[in-house]
């Protein structure tokens, strides 16, 4: 039994598309196709103005957050000054995730990953008390079976928990919080070794994370060999070892003999098969010496090539998690995830528009919300769960003057349906929006 995947508020297509697909629905006369064309360009336009001035908010605030900023400013922030900013850059973040149709990981998921493995086998910890605040929101939450290597050269299919874009922000604590916490381990590390600084945000986007694996996007996780890979290494160490030391074994007791005789215990000779004469001789005891320090020594050290061999691995392997999947750090971040919020509510703006505007009879939000979605499936093939509130709430509050009068594009009737201005109208109160987008006349 095959089940669908939950259905998400994105709509994965472009703009253009959704407005292509409107005109040619054959529902809109060639005059009133025009029109409407028309109508979703200044939209549009009049959106991208409004997104920019959410960018310069995020930008304007994050200034102080950025571990990597390049420009220092003239006059130093307040601590009431910095908190607010950071109060600013969240509540503008989120809302530009939720309108980007990004849904928060549930805490619970996270956890979970630290105590699950999907493609990295790797044991992890990480320390959330490091953290003064933690963002995390994800869009597209899909199986996907794969390939995965075995043993040798045997593969084996995997189906795997991915989400498809994930967005995570974290704020670490301040310095003095880190040096405390250094102090009590008694160990102090400086900022190069810490790799990050403290206070700081940092803002990452990935693309096709497994779900158990988010864990090792933190900065501060800490990696270790679980119990089956310290037994791959263990158990071949140990049968390396016997051999070594049953080799060595006629060496050790020499060694043995000659401490004793130094400690004035030479009745114990007996006891462990080994001539006093052998134990006085001072070139044996030194031959013995040294043949076992080597043979002792190149066991190590091979053991540990194997250990640095298998860490290295490790290594590369959340290296190439991190850097193949790797879509956008710090202020980057905004850039993308501004744009694609701005691009999410127009198509949802555009879509109730147009189905309103086609519509034969009004319609409640909920009819509306369903024939938008059955609308969806019959031309794309895609079943999307679709927002209704958002751009009806937009379309509520695009307002503006038609004949002395002041009226929203789209509001209620007397029964609760939507109730939309003609195109015209709609296109005058667009242009007054524009008109009024910047007020410097003079009193």
């Amino acid at each position: 039994m095959t089940t669908d995947p939950p259905r998400e508020a994105f709509i994965p297509y472009p703009r253009k598309d959704i407005i292509k697909l409107c005109l040619s629905d054959g529902h809109l006369t060639d005059e009133t196709a025009k029109e409407f064309a028309a109508f979703c360009e200044i939209l549009t336009a009049f959106y991208h103005f409004k997104f920019h001035s959410t960018l310069d908010t995020i930008k304007e605030n994050y200034r102080v957050f950025n571990p990597n900023a390049e420009i220092q400013p003239l006059y130093e922030t307040s601590l009431q000054d910095y908190e607010a900013m950071g109060r600013s850059l969240m509540q503008a973040f989120k809302r530009t995730l939720d309108q980007a149709n990004y849904y928060p990981v549930p805490e619970a998921t996270i956890q979970q990953a630290l105590n699950s493995r999907t493609l990295i086998n790797l044991k992890t910890d990480v320390d959330f008390n490091d953290f003064e605040q933690v963002l995390c929101y994800c869009r597209g939450d899909i199986n996907q079976t794969i390939k995965t290597k075995k043993f040798f050269f045997w593969e084996a299919e995997q189906t795997v928990d991915i989400l498809e874009r994930l967005v995570l922000l974290i704020q670490f604590k301040g310095e003095r919080y880190f040096q405390a916490k250094e102090k009590q381990t008694k160990r102090k590390r400086g900022q190069a070794e810490r790799k990050f600084v403290p206070g700081k945000m940092y803002v990452y986007f990935y693309k096709n994370i497994p779900k158990f694996d988010l864990d090792l996007l933190f900065p501060n996780v800490k990696t270790s060999m679980t119990l089956r890979d310290q037994l791959m290494l263990a158990v071949p160490a140990i049968g390396a070892a016997i051999p070594v030391l049953l080799k060595a074994l006629p060496n050790i007791l020499i060694l043995v003999a000659a401490i004793l005789l130094t400690l004035n215990a030479g009745s114990a000779l007996e006891s462990i098969d080994v001539e006093e004469e052998q134990a006085r001789n001072i070139m044996p005891v030194l031959v013995a010496t040294l043949t076992f320090v080597i043979a002792l020594g190149g066991f190590g050290v091979k053991q540990y090539s194997q250990y640095k061999n298998k860490k290295i691995k490790f290594q590369k392997d959340v290296t190439d998690t991190l850097f193949f999947n790797n879509l956008a750090n710090n202020a980057s971040v905004f850039q993308m995830l501004v744009d694609i919020a701005e691009e999410e509510e127009c198509k949802e703006i555009i879509l109730v528009y147009y189905h309103l505007l086609t519509s034969a009879e009004p319609l409640t939000p909920q009819a509306l919300d369903a024939k938008v979605e059955k609308w969806m499936v019959e031309k794309t093939g895609t079943a999307i769960n679709f927002d209704i509130a958002g751009p009806l709430k937009n379309l509520q509050g695009l307002r503006g003057y038609v004949g002395g009068v002041e009226k929203p594009l789209m509001d209620y009737d007397d029964q609760g349906r939507c109730r939309l201005l003609s195109l015209k109208d709609s296109m005058a109160v667009l242009d007054y929006l524009w008109d009024n987008a910047f007020d410097y006349s003079e009193g």
